[in-house]
């Protein structure tokens, strides 16, 4: 079917990158640290493919023939945000860096936020776990009917409200009306996100109808070239929102790693000729950003399980990579994403498999997707389709 397939595990690193201090992050091996903290991952179908030959991974000996190509990249661009990561995946490289607010959002932000909301004011504003901050101020929230804003180690800023005190649709007219309005160059905020949650006093909960507000990518991606070239993009997930929804043809909606799972096996039924481009979230969203160890090793389990029936739906031609966006290492105090390698597995079926060694830049995949699609391209990276 000449379907083109990137699977991104949300924060599935594979070790710290040399500057990985610099961020805090030395020490991070996402999947090796869960792997050695459950005494060994069983990944029979990622070993298949060749994942313990990329690092040392407990529970995941070297496979001496694996089915896919493997090796690990390295990020060029700065911070370590999903923004970024997605973007040097795409084939570029963001020369500048995102701003980043620790001590919480200055005075001229949060006056021009109650101006253009209209909101009667906040809480929060600061640098915080989404599921602690709601803990510690969604009964004031529920009282006071002040959405509650905060942000991360990532650029975000972040907008939590119940949703039976500010409804759906109410929430996401404030964080476009931040996205378009408030945060204006030269401030360079990555994501506004909307965090609805439900529940009630000591029992709080996100519930799946997070909305994230982009930036346009600052470059053509490859996502751009093969649809100006009239090759379909299908954007399952996040990835709609990381690219502000540009260049993509086909937009499908998944909230979990489990209908990710669904519109995979969906997509490579329903489309030919096509790059179907998926994040997986749950690992990030539910686990690296909660230090839920078991929980991490769990999900990989289940992704593992469902690798033979996706890989077995495929057509001769179709290729697959897998790789991820960043860390985001549980066993680590932090809560944030990790600077870390990234894992890149690239399978076709009786596809010549080698050693990919470790790649200089996340942009090795979209330049690898464009030479599939015999797209001529200025893209940075170096493909290995033909490695």
């Amino acid at each position: 079917m000449n379907n083109f397939f990137i699977i991104v595990l949300d924060g599935v690193g594979v070790g710290e990158l040399p500057d990985a201090d610099f961020y805090g992050d030395a020490g991070s091996n996402t999947l090796a640290n869960i792997a050695n903290s459950v005494n060994g991952l069983t990944l029979p179908n990622f070993q298949k493919l060749g994942l313990g030959n990329i690092i040392p991974i407990k529970g995941l000996g070297e496979n001496h023939k694996p089915l896919a190509s493997f090796g690990k990249m390295s990020e060029l661009s700065r911070g370590k945000d999903s923004t970024t990561g997605h973007w040097e995946l795409s084939g570029l490289f963001v020369e500048t860096d995102f701003g980043y607010f620790p001590n919480g959002f200055p005075k001229n932000i949060t006056d021009k936020f109650l101006e253009v909301t209209g909101c009667l004011g906040f809480l929060g504003n600061k640098a915080a776990s989404g599921t602690e901050i709601i803990e510690e101020l969604g009964d004031e929230h529920v009282k006071t009917g002040f959405p509650i804003i905060y942000t991360s180690a990532d650029s975000v800023f972040q907008i939590a409200a119940h949703q039976k005190i500010i409804p759906l649709e109410k929430l996401y007219e404030i964080c476009d009306k931040t996205r378009n309005e408030v945060l204006v160059d030269p401030l360079k905020v990555g994501r506004v996100i909307a965090r609805p949650f439900l529940g009630k006093s000591g029992s709080y909960e996100r519930t799946v109808y997070r909305k994230d507000y982009s930036l346009d990518p600052p470059s053509e991606t490859v996502l751009d070239l093969l649809q100006k070239n009239k090759i379909n993009t299908v954007a399952i997930g996040k990835i709609n929102d990381l690219f502000n929804y540009r260049g993509i043809s086909v937009q499908v909606k998944s909230k979990s790693n489990k209908e990710g799972f669904e519109q995979l096996i969906r997509a490579s039924n329903e489309y030919q000729n096509s790059l179907i481009f998926i994040n997986l979230v749950d690992f990030d969203v539910y686990f690296g950003h909660r230090n839920d160890v078991e929980g991490f090793a769990k999900a990989l389990k289940e992704l593992d399980d469902f690798l033979p029936v996706f890989l077995e739906n495929l057509y001769q031609t179709d290729r697959v990579i897998f790789t991820a966006d960043h860390g985001n290492d549980p066993t680590t105090p932090s809560t944030d994403h990790s600077r870390e390698y990234v894992p890149v597995l690239y399978f076709g079926k009786n596809k010549s498999v080698t050693n990919l060694g470790i790649r200089n830049t996340f942009s090795d995949v979209g330049k690898t997707v464009a030479d599939y699609f015999d797209i001529k391209n200025d893209l940075r990276g170096a493909s290995f389709i033909n490695e």
